[in-house]
């Protein structure tokens, strides 16, 4: 593939166990530049997403700049997934720990915006964490606005919710920011927490992963170590969803609705009101996937992964 054709893409992320899956298919897809990494507070503390990111590049062989990003929301207090994803968010594998070499120096926002401004081609962000970073991003750069292709999530639902009864974690866990990416009226493309739950592997099909060679044997490993509360077996893997619908949007039905975040609410704060009925939409929601399509597709991801980093 002509290298002009790659969409160029920044990964804002929290490592965690479905974003490092996110990241090993992406920073490999034959259709994708990586440009830029930015871990950010989220799934576990910014200490440790970042190493996780760096960790990752270095098992994968992988060069791609890594710009920290925030370590809390704008406005609120952060909150915590360790309980799911273990203490350092990535439970299950034992990293062999890398240096900072691939860290530049320079705030999130800023190094974005000069990636975007330098770029050929429109820049696709993808936010696979909670939002803050893109939402000082579009604050301090609005000018950025319209160099960016399109904003590609994995947060928000249409019904219940994974953090409380009505939000859901990425979204809930800076609902402020989500809100500023949502009203920027920049293209959307949303993967909630429902078609996420839907695009699960089976336990056949992650030994099929596991197959693969070491990047399978790493997926496997800390897959196997995901808690999941309803005592499934099955393997929601959430964050890749954003690299599908990004990628691959024949995979998924998606709908137009306007996207509201919900900030005051006592019991429903960080809960996103998606009106499918609204002649005003600021998004396209994923409401269902091809579950066993999508399945071999993230099990090919990992083996053009394990070829990749060699």
């Amino acid at each position: 593939m002509n290298l002009m054709t790659k969409t160029p893409l920044i990964i804002s992320t929290d490592p965690g166990i479905d974003d490092i899956a996110a990241m090993t298919i992406a920073l490999f897809d034959p259709a994708i530049d990586v440009k830029m990494i930015v871990p950010t507070w989220g799934n576990v503390a910014l200490n440790y997403t970042l190493q996780n990111t760096l960790n990752l590049e270095k098992f994968l062989n992988t060069k791609v700049p890594v710009v920290v990003g925030a370590n809390q929301p704008l406005v609120r207090p952060a909150i915590s997934a360790a309980s799911v994803h273990g203490e350092t968010g990535i439970a299950g594998f034992e990293f062999e720990k890398a240096d900072d070499s691939l860290v530049e120096k320079g705030l999130a926002a800023t190094k974005m915006h000069e990636a975007i401004q330098a770029s050929p081609e429109k820049m696709t962000l993808m936010g696979i964490g909670p939002l803050t970073d893109l939402a000082l991003l579009f604050k301090q750069y609005p000018e950025d606005l319209e160099k960016i292709k399109e904003v590609v999530i994995m947060g928000g639902n249409i019904g219940h919710g994974n953090h409380s009864p009505l939000a859901e974690y990425n979204i809930a866990g800076d609902p402020e920011a989500a809100q500023v990416v949502f009203q920027s009226g920049i293209k959307i493309k949303v993967a909630p927490l429902e078609v996420g739950n839907k695009a699960h592997v089976t336990p056949e099909q992650m030994e099929r992963i596991k197959e693969c060679g070491e990047v399978g044997k790493m997926l496997h490993a800390m897959f196997s170590n995901i808690h999941e509360t309803d005592g499934s077996n099955l393997i929601k893997i959430f964050d890749p969803t954003a690299v599908g619908i990004m990628l691959h949007p024949e995979l998924f039905t998606m709908k137009e609705a306007n996207v509201e975040v919900e900030l005051a609410g006592k019991y429903t704060a960080g809960a996103t009101a998606m009106d499918f009925l609204s002649d005003k939409p600021n998004a396209e929601i994923a409401v269902d996937v091809k579950t066993d399509e999508f399945a071999d597709w993230f099990i090919q991801g990992v083996k053009i992964a394990e070829q990749g980093r060699k």
